[in-house]
């Protein structure tokens, strides 16, 4: 005879703001309509000057992080483009080499525009850092928000993947404001 269990799988995300000064990740587990934060923090990488030496940096943390926590999926903000194309060289190598790390684990990854990941979690394309940081405080329920708002962006970037697997989602283009109804007990 087998036995199933009524309780639904749990999936891990693991979110990741990249960056070459400071980078991003947070981790959070899903079950059913539950989200709960497991872990977030960021990578310090300013104190090293070789742009390769915080490439490995990177690499090493985000091997850590996923042998530690074996995430289920990696989410990642796409560079945004600007207008300093060595800056936006340098971000694209540091995102690319933690989904080098993620690639090697065989974890599958997806990107997301920094605008659609401020829309769903703020319902504003355009908020700001702080503007997220404060939803997500009162979405996932965290106790102080971080200090630096990378690690808060990466947790952004998990809770949007989630939302964006229709996971709790609401489709159809409806309101942040029909969200909020539909789900109170998102809110407090």
């Amino acid at each position: 005879m087998v036995y199933t269990s009524a309780l639904p799988p749990n999936k891990l995300i693991l979110g990741i703001d990249p960056g070459t000064q400071v980078m991003g990740y947070g981790l959070i587990e899903i079950t059913g309509s539950k989200v709960q934060v497991i872990q977030y923090g960021v990578i310090h990488l300013k104190s090293y000057s070789n742009h390769a030496i915080k490439l490995k940096k990177i690499f090493d943390r985000m091997i850590q992080l996923i042998d530690e926590y074996l995430p289920d999926e990696l989410a990642i903000e796409s560079p945004f483009y600007g207008t300093n194309v060595q800056s936006m060289l340098k971000l694209g190598r540091a995102q690319g080499v933690a989904i080098a790390a993620a690639l090697s684990r065989d974890i599958p990854y997806v990107e997301y525009a920094p605008k659609k990941i401020k829309q769903s979690i703020t319902g504003n394309g355009n908020a700001s850092k702080e503007q997220v940081a404060s939803m997500l405080v009162q979405i996932l329920k965290i106790q102080e928000a971080p200090k630096l708002l990378d690690a808060t962006d990466a947790l952004g970037v998990a809770l949007c993947h989630h939302y964006q697997k229709g996971n709790n989602a609401k489709q159809g283009g409806k309101s942040w404001k029909s969200f909020l109804t539909d789900n109170p007990d998102r809110l407090a």
